[in-house]
């Protein structure tokens, strides 16, 4: 490897597992934050003006200011994550810093979590759990005692029918439900396969059983679950959410909530995270609350750890990396076999 004086740098912003640590360790100078909390700014910014790469984590803002900060010989930014909408990727662009992302290897973890959520929301687990906790169990069984809503044979509306979408719709399937989905683009195979039909939103909030949200943040999804489109659904609708918090319009959420517009919701994601323990939603029966932990597997985090750690050396190394989300920076700056 040479004088390890001239090895490139890399900041992590989080202790990463071990395979991924050892991945980097015997290639460039890795520095990880020690701390579970985010990089404040003012540090992040210090570092990208002493490393060549930055492996960063969803709640790392790396936005203009940051990006500008970085000196000429840093080469790129690999996010733990599918979604990336805390990085100011035109930015980046612009000063020819590559950006990637670890997609497809969290899809069946985030699904299977997704269900989860959906099925605890349905049959009250979180709220039964917290009355067998509190010691107010006094009777052995009760005719109407925590009544909650079948899944099996209802109808779900998936909001974005991606890879994760696809995969919750999978599992739908296999509980013998109608599947219903609405995105910009049409999923002919998920069609084919699973029976999907396609529809408008405001078809899908007026029949689903559960909705169930899986797009990314974009100035188009910001607040699409609006107090518009909640009056739209069933007064026994579930609204289920493991894709990014802003999407869902919070304090409409908790007006449609209270006022029995809808019957519950499932929420693994919220507007400002960590959430504040004041925020109404946490003030409700009705809601089953997770703190993001969709793709939190021993396996899936390892292995977005790893891909993250392959991004990086691919960059490093001079190389187009696997997993690139602005090809754009190609023809700003083409990689150099090293």
């Amino acid at each position: 490897m040479g004088n390890c004086s001239f090895r490139k740098k890399v900041f992590a912003t989080r202790k990463l597992p071990e395979d991924a640590v050892n991945i980097l360790k015997t290639r460039f100078n890795v520095e990880f934050w020690p701390h579970e909390s985010p990089v404040p700014k003012n540090i992040l910014i210090e570092k990208v003006r002493e490393v060549n790469g930055l492996i960063c984590m969803l709640t790392e803002r790396v936005d203009c200011e940051v990006i500008e900060a970085a000196s000429d010989q840093f080469w790129g930014i690999s996010q733990v994550a599918v979604g990336y909408d805390n990085i100011d990727v035109e930015a980046a662009t612009r000063r020819g810093i590559y950006v990637t992302n670890t997609p497809e290897v969290l899809t069946e973890t985030t699904a299977d979590f997704a269900f989860t959520l959906l099925m605890a929301t349905a049959r009250r687990i979180a709220e039964a759990d917290r009355y067998v906790r509190s010691g107010r169990w006094n009777i052995p069984w009760g005719l109407t005692m925590f009544l909650g809503q079948d899944v099996w044979g209802k109808t779900i509306g998936i909001i974005g029918m991606g890879r994760i979408g696809t995969a919750v719709a999978r599992r739908a399937k296999g509980m013998n439900m109608r599947i219903l989905y609405y995105d910009v683009y049409r999923n002919d195979a998920a069609e084919r396969e699973l029976g999907a039909q396609y529809v408008d939103l405001e078809t899908l909030l007026k029949e689903s059983d559960f909705v169930s949200i899986h797009v990314p943040l974009t100035p188009a999804t910001r607040h699409l679950i609006s107090e518009g489109n909640l009056r739209l659904m069933k007064r026994t609708a579930c609204l289920i959410n493991t894709s990014r918090g802003p999407v869902v319009d919070e304090k409409a959420l908790y007006k449609a909530l209270k006022e029995g517009w809808i019957w519950a919701a499932g929420l693994d994601v919220w507007e400002e995270e960590p959430t504040d323990p004041d925020n109404p939603l946490l003030s409700l029966e009705n809601v089953t609350a997770a703190p993001h932990i969709a793709s939190a597997s021993y396996e899936t985090r390892t292995k977005m750890a790893i891909m993250a750690a392959e991004n990086m050396t691919a960059i490093l190394e001079g190389k187009i990396p696997p997993n690139l989300v602005n090809r754009e920076v190609l023809k700003v700056r083409p990689p150099i076999e090293k």
